[in-house]
């Protein structure tokens, strides 16, 4: 049977199997037109026309019938789908299941039902359904009317369910949650929904749903909710007398050239030239103001408008303003019809479908793929999209980086970024992915100042709803200097001009509520980012009815918004204020307080939230549980690839666990911290970071000290591949040894597997090669069944690619090549982008021993495109200098130069003369004498002697007497067993050494 879906998802499968026939844009468009109109035969004319306006009528109806090939080449002989030589249709039969059908079927049922069990019971099949509106991202006038009027039926559906009383009052309340993303400028969902909220003593939520409507209407529409919502809200809160009405907004005053400007910018990117628009100014000048008049611009010409915020507070998810996009509904439908693939990675940072952390070393290079699920999922819809991002100036580094990522790869996409930036001292890498946008000419800056002295008067007589005398503009201007927030926040705290600083009238705004919402506004400047009103009733010591009374008398003064279903402060600077007017103690408690309210709300999904804990519990003084959750919250952190992050929390929860007293559990603690931070570090940093050396070295000596045999041998190659990378080769090879010797012969096969690769390594370089190729042997045969080798790369992959090396300085010259060959083909066979990239960058090495430059070529292209797809530093370096070997010239000694340096940039010293010699091959002579005594200097101080017999032989090539040079490299050549660079020594000197 075929399954044709339509809402939502746009695929047709195979229904028994779940095999995707088919994803086509076209084809699905295609027969939904025609499942749309079922059982009206379709003109072929017609549908041409449709669906290739632009083509001439005779090119339309060949586009048609190559598409009516292709789809019944996909599909069949399906009886469903009636071919003529005139028209096309599409007729309803058992052999196809097809969602818009069964969301008919259902509704007619529903409709038409006598019963109202029956009819509650057809409506929820009738939405279960409907997962999603018609065809996201198509907006063809046929698209839309089918739209409209499904859409319309989901609606009647939904009221049709909050009206019954024989259904579930649960399945009432999300009946009524979904009518309102369909209609949210329908006051009737909203009062619907505040009915049963109040029928299920849900009186918070009820008041939270009125705020979302009223905000809702005051930002959409520029009114207020009509008197019967009005009169809904009077009932809940039980107020006597008058209405409390809530303080007036002010429309945006002045700005005009500055908006003007943004509208400019907005329409190139709507026109398909992506970008990011960044307004820049001080604390209160009227910054999100002026994006959220251009979101209600983009809005009103029917693009996406999606809205994102940064915390100052340590508590935050990385990637969360990209998280808070996704969850935009118009985002949300139109990823549902991205490829299974993409949609994967999209649930790698929505809460829907955390999946289980890896090793991240291992998983960085997938860190590209995710990043490109996610720009997909924002610009899936096929409509202009303009994504908000205020207080830039905390934005985490993930999301920096993805921003530049999505913009580099889209640059023709109808996608504009609006982000705000407070001047000061931005997050940590804030400067630097904005550079990069800067240099790639898709970040245009907008610095924003005060008013002058005829802005602060027309804004300040907006807000004071009179004229102003000449006295009060002149004293206005000079008390607030322009400042919009100063200007609104002084005259709703007054109705005169202030005569103090805007500390002191942030202060007098919230000494105006009663007592009781002023200590809530405490509580929730604790919270130190958005907030639900279930949290504050939560960690409140008052009751709840008091609780929704004091956030409902905040919202009113403006003190507090409605913020994606929570609430929020209307600026930063008012949570400020507030968390000042707390007592140090009374912090404490509040702290104390909201950690155990956010556990209790979140006790299915921890993770989400484990951020936030960490950050309240360490400020609560409860050391133990913050250092819990800042682990937990790293965790969560490397799972969306967010090392950066990962490594800010594990050092928070390192500097705590370092405050406690001695004791062998602090010891095991920093032990486990120090382990986890290992990973992140690698994966940022690479293995030459002095950062991760002192961990993984500061790990061993606890390990040690703590007499764990199993835990000191992880800390050993742990320190081993630290030492190696960095160029340490002589140290690296006695941790090696000492993870063999600690092992012993009744070890765990892995266990010893990894030990002997390591031992094989850096027998390698030390100019070990026969000892190297049994090691690796053993290696092999011990880590058969092992995935990953602590390093992260595949053991049936490093291994052999490793082993190639060892192979050829033997003199094996067929078994070098083959096992090189066996390295890139089973990264190949595994899928498996960074397995690949060291299979080739070490063949690339085996191809240059051997003087093929036509292998080596091959071999460094593809590790190039690799490097650049998946951001590989490391092995770019590589690619670099053997790139640059193979190529010759000053083009290719440019490139050798380039890599050498970044190695050392680095920090990466490992097979320096090895790299040196390929560079001084490249050189003018005075120049590569000069390098190949660097070599032989780098060889000699850090042990690294494998390569320094070819080192001798070259320089030899620059001494008057070439001949001792050369009988020194023959004869370390016959110390080392290295047969190939041997013969090179000795046909150089003409004569065959004896063994």
């Amino acid at each position: 049977m075929l399954r044709v879906s339509l809402l939502g998802e746009q695929v047709i499968a195979d229904d028994a199997t779940g095999t995707v026939l088919t994803r086509s844009p076209r084809s699905v468009a295609l027969v939904a037109h025609l499942v749309v109109h079922a059982g009206l035969a379709q003109p072929r004319r017609l549908l041409a026309g449709l669906f290739w306006p632009d083509s001439t009528d005779a090119q339309a109806l060949t586009n048609l019938r190559r598409e009516l090939h292709q789809l019944r080449r996909v599909l069949g002989d399906l009886p469903s789908l009636a071919v003529t030589g005139r028209d096309l249709c599409w007729r309803d039969t058992p052999s196809s299941r097809v969602d818009v059908r069964e969301f008919d079927v259902a509704y007619r049922a529903a409709t038409t039902a006598e019963d109202p069990g029956e009819a509650v019971a057809h409506a929820h099949a009738a939405l279960a359904a409907y997962r999603g509106e018609l065809l996201p991202g198509l907006a063809d006038d046929w698209v839309l009317a089918a739209r409209a009027e499904l859409d319309r039926q989901c609606v009647e559906l939904c009221d049709l369910i909050c009206r019954s009383r024989a259904g579930d009052p649960a399945a009432a309340l999300a009946a009524a949650r979904r009518r309102i993303r369909l209609r949210p400028l329908e006051e009737t969902g909203y009062r619907t929904l505040m009915g049963l909220q109040a029928d299920a003593g849900d009186r918070a939520g009820a008041v939270s749903t009125y705020h979302r409507c009223a905000s809702v209407l005051e930002r959409e529409l520029g009114v207020v909710p009509a008197e019967p919502t009005r009169a809904a809200l009077r009932r809940l809160l039980a107020r006597p007398g008058p209405e409390v009405r809530r303080a007036a907004a002010t429309g945006l005053v002045g700005r005009t050239a500055e908006l003007a400007r943004l509208g400019e910018r907005w329409h190139a990117a709507a026109a398909g030239r992506s970008g990011i628009v960044l307004v820049r100014g001080d604390a209160g000048v009227g910054k999100t103001r002026l994006v959220t008049e251009l979101a209600a611009l983009a809005r009103a010409e029917g693009a996406v408008v999606a809205t994102g915020r940064c915390f100052g507070s340590a508590g935050r998810l990385p990637l969360a303003p990209v998280a808070d996009w996704l969850r935009t509904p118009a985002l949300q439908r139109a990823a549902g019809s991205l490829d299974p693939v993409w949609r994967a990675e999209v649930a790698r940072l929505l809460p829907a479908a955390r999946p289980d952390g890896g090793q991240p070393a291992l998983e960085a290079w997938q860190r590209g793929r995710f990043f490109e699920g996610l720009a997909r999922a924002l610009t899936a819809g096929g409509r202009p999209v303009l994504l908000v991002l205020d207080n830039v100036q905390w934005c985490d580094e993930e999301t920096g980086a993805f921003l530049a990522f999505c913009l580099g790869l889209l640059p023709d996409a109808p996608l504009l970024v609006a982000a705000t930036l407070r001047e000061g001292t931005p997050a940590p890498g804030v400067a630097a992915w904005t550079a990069q946008l800067r240099d790639d000419g898709r970040l245009t800056e907008l610095p924003l100042g005060p008013f002058d002295a005829g802005g602060t008067a027309l804004l300040g007589e907006a807000v004071a709803g009179r004229p102003l005398t000449a006295s009060d503009r002149e004293v206005l201007h000079a008390a607030t200097g322009g400042y919009p927030l100063f200007v609104v926040e002084a005259l709703r705290a007054g109705d005169a001009p202030p005569t103090e600083s805007l500390g002191a009238v942030l202060r007098a705004r919230l000494a105006q509520p009663g007592p009781a919402a002023r200590e809530v506004a405490g509580l929730a400047a604790a919270a130190g980012r958005d907030f639900t009103l279930e949290l504050l009733t939560e960690a409140s010591d008052l009751d709840a009815d008091t609780v929704v009374d004091a956030v409902d008398e905040l919202w009113r003064r403006r003190i507090l918004r409605e913020f994606r279903g929570g609430y929020d402060f209307t600026h930063d600077l008012l949570r400020e204020a507030a968390y000042q007017q707390v007592s140090p103690p009374r912090r404490w408690l509040l702290h104390r307080r909201l950690a155990q309210g956010l556990e209790l709300l979140h006790a299915e999904d921890i993770d989400a939230v484990a951020a936030q804990l960490a950050e309240q519990y360490a400020r609560g003084g409860r050391p133990d549980r913050a250092v819990a959750s800042y682990r937990r919250a790293a965790a969560v952190a490397a799972r969306t690839f967010a090392h950066a992050e990962a490594i800010r929390l594990l050092e928070a929860a390192l500097a705590l666990v370092r405050a406690q007293p001695a004791s062998g559990m602090r010891d095991r603690t920093e032990h486990a911290v120090l382990d986890e931070l290992a990973g992140p570090l690698n994966a940022r940093h690479g293995y030459a970071s002095p950062h991760l050396q002192r961990t993984v070295e500061r790990a061993l000596v606890l390990a040690e000290a703590a007499g764990d045999p199993a835990a000191t041998v992880t800390a050993l190659l742990a320190v081993f591949s630290s030492r190696f990378v960095q160029g340490r080769t002589a140290q690296a090879h006695e941790v090696a040894e000492r993870a063999l010797e600690l092992l012993g012969p009744d070890a765990a096969a892995a266990e010893t597997g990894t030990a002997h690769f390591a031992y094989a390594g850096s027998s390698v370089s030390l100019g070990r090669p026969a000892e190297a190729v049994r090691h690796f042997a053993l290696a092999a045969d011990r880590t058969r069944d092992l995935p990953r080798l602590p390093v992260g790369t595949r053991p049936d992959v490093h291994g052999p690619a490793w082993a190639a090396h060892a192979h050829w300085l033997l003199g094996d010259d067929d078994a070098a090549v083959a096992s090189a060959a066996e390295a890139v083909a089973r990264a190949r066979e595994v899928d498996d982008p960074y397995s690949l990239a060291i299979g080739l960058a070490y063949a690339g090495v085996t191809h240059q021993m051997r003087r093929d430059r036509t292998a080596l070529w091959a071999a460094v292209s593809e590790l190039h495109a690799l490097c650049d797809r998946y951001g590989f530093a490391y092995y770019r370096e590589w690619a670099l200098v053997l790139g640059g070997w193979a190529r010759g010239g000053e083009a290719g000694l440019a490139a050798a130069q380039e890599g050498v340096a970044n190695l050392k940039a680095e920090g990466s010293f490992a097979r320096m003369p090895y790299w040196l010699t390929l560079v001084a091959e490249l050189a003018e002579p005075v120049a590569a004498g000069a390098t190949l005594d660097a070599a032989l200097a780098a060889g000699e101080a850090r042990d690294d002697r494998w390569w320094l017999l070819e080192v001798l032989r070259l320089r030899a090539a620059y001494d008057a007497d070439p001949v001792p040079r050369l009988r020194a490299a023959a004869e370390l050549a016959r110390v080392q067993g290295s047969v190939a660079l041997r013969r090179r020594a000795e046909a150089d000197l003409g004569v065959r050494l004896p063994s």
